[in-house]
């Protein structure tokens, strides 16, 4: 089945969406992006993502092109256009097509932003029989722009990363600054010692994630201990068990880092408990 997209205004097949070639996201990299859930054909975390695509459009001196009812209404049909029940709803909003390039930032008023949304279908999205088994993560120097809180579509690096995991046989890859661990190729990294739940606290250095929140949100609200601080690799490879947030993963159980394995390699109890409460408590929020 060929999907419906939409692009500036228009819902599309998708063979027919097209967007020129001197739009500055293709140039410069110059958008932003969300990515939302999708679990029974509804959307998870939808409002806190539009307030992140803000954030991250006010930091480019961008604004939001549609209304966020607008955008909400565009999310809903395209879900229900492809018959969506598990997966993704890709947003990505530019600085539009100007008529030459430029390193200069277009006039706003003369250059209308790109807008661009699609949708992936992933079923298994709820029952990933990954999160039964765990992944595999090597460690790889962070060396992305300093801003990694603003989500742009600059993500050059972070495929480098996961193509690294892939050759070595690994799933994926913890970026290192400094001997610490910001964060995944596209996910926030988390480690449990001790019962205590260890992440890295926000800051311009790592993306502040949705799913993150929500998930330490859902902790807090069982009375597990969380602890918001810097670790190093060799923490967590001595941790009792490690794991990855995402809105494509949830939360995704970490057995091996670097080749050592955490515990008896297979998915530890907090990481199993915090994904069985996440995907629950979305299925009652959803819209």
């Amino acid at each position: 089945m060929m999907r419906t997209v939409y692009i500036n205004g228009d819902y599309l097949p998708e063979n027919e969406a097209k967007v020129s070639i001197f739009d500055r996201g293709f140039l410069m990299a110059d958008g932003v992006y969300e990515v939302t859930s999708v679990i029974d054909s509804k959307l998870v975390d939808f409002d806190r993502h539009v307030t992140r695509l803000q954030r991250s459009l006010k930091e480019l001196e961008m604004k939001l092109p549609l209304s966020v009812r607008e955008l909400l209404e565009v999310h809903q049909e395209l879900v229900r256009a492809n018959r969506l029940e598990e997966g993704l709803v890709y947003l990505q909003i530019t600085r539009g097509a100007p008529p030459e390039r430029d390193f200069s930032f277009p006039n706003p008023d003369e250059t209308p932003q790109t807008i661009v949304l699609f949708t992936q279908s992933k079923p298994g999205l709820t029952d990933s029989p990954l999160a039964k088994q765990g992944i595999k993560v090597i460690s790889i120097d962070d060396i992305r722009w300093g801003r990694r809180d603003i989500k742009t579509v600059q993500l050059l690096y972070p495929s480098m990363g996961k193509m690294m995991a892939l050759k070595s046989g690994a799933d994926d890859a913890w970026m290192l600054q400094d001997g610490y661990v910001t964060e995944g190729t596209s996910n926030n990294a988390f480690i449990v010692k001790n019962k205590k739940i260890i992440t890295r606290p926000l800051s311009n250095k790592i993306l502040h994630g949705i799913t993150r929140a929500s998930v330490m949100r859902f902790a807090k609200e069982s009375q597990m201990e969380l602890v918001e601080r810097c670790f190093s690799i060799e923490e967590a490879k001595a941790a009792d068990e490690a794991f990855i947030t995402s809105a494509s993963n949830f939360v995704m159980p970490v057995v091996e880092i670097d080749g050592v394995t955490l515990g008896d390699g297979t998915p530890g109890l907090v990481a199993t408990r915090l994904r069985e409460i996440y995907i629950s408590e979305c299925r009652k929020q959803a819209k």
